[in-house]
């Protein structure tokens, strides 16, 4: 399925505003640091978290409050990843306190995240500042989604956010998205913070059904360091204000609302690992001919992953033993005797290995083609019907620049 790419990231849906400013949580710099997520009416609501045994107070916290199925409105730090931080639970806490005083809305309907250095100390003092003046701008407009995807930024270079249109029982819907991530990325959930809103009508059930189906096929197979974030989270947020009738989780309309949400999903996967640290290329790899699903989101994720790999794909090197290399450590029951693997581009293709050995190619071409941006590898197992996609960039001297002083 095909959807309308649409204006305005997470205010696209009917009922959101949203609004990002620099409150005084970064010390050293002036970047926005402050983000605020606000509905109209009380959501359903959907979560993903890390599996990191250490993660943020944010975290526990959003547990207890989605714990109903619903929320109404998503703060979000940057700067200060409130994780392993003296008194984090009670801090988060109070931040939601002062976000329901600041936007009239329950303190059990707020949800938090944060983002940054891990371990430091935090105090409410920009937080009892900085809500009011955010709650303040908050916007439902397309300017209103970019200042909070500015505002929960770290690393990136760039906001990230999408917004499609799709039909469900006759009623137009939409569905918004921002998110962040650029380095500490090798989700087992989601995907770093990821914030998506609807305006479609869903029961929490299948609101997280949905999600929950989406994420293993999409923000699970990114891969930038092979580090799982403490922090990731991904919330989704349905207002119902399109008026359509809750979607039934065995219905037509269920599938168009989990395709559209893959749409979005797949769509800020590619944007984040070509975001990664560092970063200039873009790693796709498509897997096709697997024996079972696992087995081709497995070895997916195994090439983009592999560190000589993606040193290889920055040095622009048609090293495809590293591709095999990948594939052969992957877990699972499956031959790699019929074992082909492609490399394309804007630029071409070639073909570099078949049967899992060496095929002729012009060197020259594959530099020529590893010379974009955006880097497809295609791999063929020739052993089943199933298939998967992965992503990923490659590993530059600049990531090691940026995580040698991370904390300064």
């Amino acid at each position: 399925m095909n959807f309308t790419t649409i204006e305005g990231g997470i205010c696209a849906p009917q009922g959101f505003s949203a609004a990002g400013i620099h409150c005084g949580i970064r010390h050293n710099h002036a970047k926005p640091d402050l983000a605020l997520i606000k509905a109209d009416v009380r959501c359903a609501g959907a979560a993903c978290y890390t599996t990191n045994k250490v993660y943020g107070a944010p975290i526990t916290v959003d547990r207890e409050h989605l714990a109903d199925g619903y929320a109404q409105a998503i703060l979000v730090n940057s700067g200060n990843a409130n994780t392993c931080a003296p008194g984090g639970v009670e801090l988060a806490r109070e931040t939601c306190r002062l976000a329901a005083q600041a936007l009239g809305v329950d303190e059990a309907d707020v949800l938090p995240a944060s983002t940054g250095v891990i371990g430091q100390a935090m105090t409410i003092a920009p937080f009892a500042s900085g809500i009011p003046a955010c709650a303040a701008q908050l916007a439902h407009s397309p300017q209103g989604s970019l200042n909070a995807a500015f505002a929960i930024m770290t690393t990136d270079t760039h906001p990230k956010q999408v917004a499609v249109e799709f039909t469900l029982g006759g009623k137009t819907c939409r569905m918004g998205a921002i998110a962040k991530g650029s380095g500490m990325i090798h989700p087992n959930m989601a995907t770093m913070l990821l914030f998506i809103t609807t305006d479609a009508a869903m029961e929490p059930a299948v609101l997280q059904k949905a999600l929950s189906s989406v994420v293993p096929a999409t923000f699970n197979q990114i891969s930038v360091d092979g580090d799982t974030s403490t922090n990731d989270t991904v919330l989704l947020l349905a207002s119902g204000l399109a008026g359509n009738d809750p979607v039934a989780a065995d219905s037509e309309d269920y599938v168009t609302f989990v395709a559209a949400l893959t749409q979005v999903a797949e769509t800020l996967c590619r944007e984040l690992a070509g975001d990664g640290e560092g970063a200039t290329k873009l790693l796709e790899c498509v897997v096709t001919g697997a024996p079972t699903l696992q087995i081709a989101r497995d070895v997916s994720k195994s090439v983009i992953h592999s560190t000589l790999f993606k040193a290889a794909m920055f040095g622009e090197d048609a090293n495809w033993g590293r591709v095999l290399c990948a594939i052969g450590y992957t877990p699972g029951d499956f031959s790699i005797d019929k074992t082909s693997v492609r490399l394309k581009s804007a630029a071409g293709e070639v073909l570099v290995c078949e049967n899992a050995a060496h095929h002729i190619f012009s060197e020259e071409e594959a530099a020529r083609i590893l010379q974009e941006s955006e880097i497809q590898i295609l791999v063929d197992l020739g052993c089943g019907d199933a298939t998967a996609k992965a992503w990923g960039c490659d590993l530059t001297y600049d990531y090691v620049k940026i995580n040698g002083d991370y904390r300064t």
